[in-house]
């Protein structure tokens, strides 16, 4: 089987502002714990605070980049996979685009003369993170760069897609390119339920792309959140899960397949009207680092397996080894080789 190109992701790449901070500059900024956010004003003074008074690490990161880094890092295929967003024409931009680089990924980034490249605070406290992402020239993604046929090419070369939630809203014309063009090839497309924020108050896009998910993922507040607003009634996320995956769908080809992580709680896959749960691997307190891209490594895992046509089992497998190495480094980034058996 021929891997070049065989999974594409599409979202808003940024850099990763890192640092173990304390409970005071959570609460000085209005930030809760295990939450991802995007910036208001009121979080503008935070980027300059944290590089000032914290010891910072700067990691290329955005939810669907950090999944797309994963699945390239746990394939070991150059150019198996490629990946479009917007990035300033800057020395962050120029960071990113070495980083990918690097991990093998075939990125091709609209480049913006007049915005900065976008950054995303990740505020740890006790292993657990929070994000604000400040957009910025992600947040300029258009569907004229995606059209270009460089670009093109590399959709029509892909058999999977991935584009985490959060782009959904940003150029929601790409992303309808990207899904009419899976639905007339009979491609796999995935998304993620990305943040609470996007489940309540960008319903109306996740509604609109929703059908034409093959696999959805999410985490349990993610989840519980989108019934909440669809007024399901349940906070019982093997329901969710399942309601989810017999959402009605674009195309009738394959049926819809759930994915939801719970922390250390197991994983739950909804699919043809039962649930399966699957433990995950068990971490000592003590070798957690941070929880940063956790979920995003857990979906590059699986979708590592996926594009190799294994069974599901393996995909959540994968998933799990993914996030249980990322948790025990710094931000989402990975050793040299994965030894996943």
């Amino acid at each position: 089987m021929a891997y070049e190109g065989i999974l594409f992701g599409m979202g808003n790449p940024l850099l990763d502002i890192s640092a173990v901070v304390d409970h005071q500059f959570l609460e000085k900024y209005d930030i809760k714990l295990n939450n991802a956010i995007l910036a208001e004003e009121k979080h503008l003074a935070m980027y300059e605070e944290m590089t000032t008074k914290y010891n910072v690490e700067y990691i290329a990161g955005g939810a669907t980049q950090n999944s797309i880094r994963v699945a390239q890092w746990m394939l070991q295929i150059p150019g198996a996979t490629s990946y479009i967003g917007g990035i300033g024409k800057d020395q962050f931009g120029e960071e990113m685009k070495k980083n990918s680089k690097l991990a093998g990924v075939n990125v091709h980034y609209q480049e913006d003369e007049s915005t900065p490249t976008g950054t995303c605070a990740v505020c740890i406290v006790s292993g657990e993170r929070s994000l604000v992402a400040n957009l910025s020239a992600a947040n300029c993604y258009k569907s004229e760069h995606l059209k270009r046929p460089e670009n093109w090419a590399l959709v029509e070369k892909a058999k999977y897609f991935y584009i985490a939630g959060f782009f959904l809203p940003i150029s929601p014309d790409s992303v309808q390119l990207v899904v009419d063009h899976a639905v007339a090839n009979n491609r796999v497309f995935s998304v993620n339920l990305s943040s609470p924020v996007i489940c309540e108050f960008y319903k109306e896009v996740l509604d609109r792309f929703l059908p034409y998910a093959d696999f959805v993922f999410g985490n349990e507040t993610e989840a519980r959140t989108f019934s909440r607003v669809n007024a399901w009634e349940t906070d019982q996320v093997d329901e969710i899960a399942l309601k989810i995956s017999q959402w009605p769908k674009a195309s009738g080809t394959r049926k819809r397949i759930t994915i939801i992580t719970q922390g250390l709680d197991p994983v739950i896959v909804a699919e043809d009207g039962k649930v399966k749960k699957f433990p995950v691997i068990k971490l000592p307190k003590e070798k957690l680092i941070d929880t940063n891209g956790a979920g995003d490594a857990f979906v590059g895992g699986f979708l590592s397996q996926l594009v190799q046509e294994k069974p599901i089992e393996d995909c959540v497998k994968a998933g799990c080894y993914a996030s249980n190495v990322i948790i025990q480094r710094s931000g989402c980034s990975v050793p040299e080789k994965p030894d996943f058996r």
